[in-house]
């Protein structure tokens, strides 16, 4: 059992190792149906179409607009190799209009702007999307779709290839379940906040005495301390991110990622270096906020629906916070079993910490000098 618990413990810690922290590997796709016409943008990462149809023509891992523009063929025959939309049943022919460059968060990204035309006017718009799944199963396509003043959305993986979207407004239960999913999914894949939790949380289970860690008597403590932490976080990135959503506070992306990375740092160090260990619910709430305005960058990519905007708001809090608590749900038992061996203070507590540490100094760099450290 002990064992078993090891392994869980290792894996969990283990999220920290892929490079791209909170931008993971995801298009975006923009679909606006006007009757039978429908224009798009889709947005895919310049580093993605270099593994499907190569771009680094002179392999200096420096991809230039000239090496992007030989290939714009490919990109084009790729791309819409992998997009199918169909009306009624009948398929809507896509071709690409023009090619752009454009720079997001993560990088740059080759923008193709779509025409499609269907037989009779749009009502329910099926789309089958199947980009990079043979690649990387690990990649999203973000869907956002508007009619007028009506926004759908949807998320493409390889367990969901293919959606059908009504052009007429979704009901009000679709679209804040439809937000729900957005949220859990978002803060299961944006490793830094992850991170920067598991970081706050490690030391729940312990109590320092002394100058040492110890393992706390009971798991009453240990709840009562944990939900501190998360009822912080929750209402600080809360806050921030509906503030943003709403437009009334905006940040630049670049400040906002190397602060969440530099977040991560410390929360991570002050495990090995207990300052304000007392102290960690405050901790949550200040960088919460700054992470409430990492959460507002992902519904910008997805677009709230103005007609419905508080409830898909609420709905994307929601999931963020359920996602949260899959999380707590996951380390809390295996961290309170383990908590008076040597194993969790040494390995899990210090080990750990200087992992993740490591990791997001990594992170704080690549964001803050606009460098590439990690593949």
């Amino acid at each position: 059992m002990i064992a078993r618990c090891l392994i869980l413990m290792a894996l969990l810690l283990g999220c920290a190792l892929p490079a791209q922290a909170h931008k993971a590997s995801d298009s975006y796709l923009s679909l606006n149906v006007q009757g039978d016409r429908i224009d798009g943008q889709w947005d895919i990462a310049l580093r993605d179409l270099e593994m499907a149809v190569g771009l680094d023509a002179n392999g200096d891992a420096a991809i230039t607009w000239d090496e992007v523009r030989a290939r714009h063929e490919a990109i084009a025959a790729y791309s819409l190799s992998r997009l199918k939309l169909s009306s009624g049943g009948a398929a809507c022919p896509l071709r690409v209009t023009e090619h752009l460059v454009d720079s997001h968060t993560d990088g740059a990204y080759a923008v193709l702007r779509l025409q499609a035309a269907c037989a009779s006017p749009v009502t329910a718009l099926t789309v089958g999307y199947n980009l990079l799944f043979d690649i990387d199963p690990q990649h999203k396509g973000l869907l956002r779709l508007t009619h007028g003043a009506k926004t759908g959305t949807a998320i493409f993986a390889p367990d969901a290839r293919s959606q059908t979207l009504q052009v007429a407004a979704p009901s009000r239960w679709r679209q804040f379940s439809e937000y729900v999913r957005h949220g859990v999914w978002h803060i299961w894949i944006g490793f830094d906040h992850i991170l920067f939790l598991v970081s706050l949380l490690l030391p729940a289970v312990l109590v320092r005495h002394e100058g040492r860690w110890q393992g706390r008597e009971t798991l009453k403590a240990s709840v009562i301390d944990v939900l501190k932490i998360v009822t912080a976080f929750t209402l600080a990135h809360s806050l921030t991110l509906t503030l943003a959503a709403l437009g009334a506070l905006s940040l630049p992306s670049r400040l906002v990622e190397s602060a969440i990375a530099a977040s991560v740092v410390l929360a991570a160090l002050n495990n090995l270096w207990p300052l304000v260990h007392r102290w960690r619910a405050l901790v949550a709430f200040v960088f919460g906020l700054i992470h409430g305005f990492g959460f507002a960058s992902v519904l910008a990519d997805l677009g709230l629906p103005q007609g419905a905007l508080v409830l898909s708001l609420v709905g994307f809090n929601v999931g963020v916070e359920l996602g949260q608590l899959a999380i707590v749900g996951l380390f809390l038992p295996l961290a309170y079993a383990l908590r008076r061996g040597l194993f969790y203070r040494r390995v899990v507590l210090a080990g750990g910490s200087a992992l993740i540490a490591l990791i997001a100094m990594v992170w704080l760099a690549e964001r803050a000098l606009d460098l590439k450290l990690l593949a």
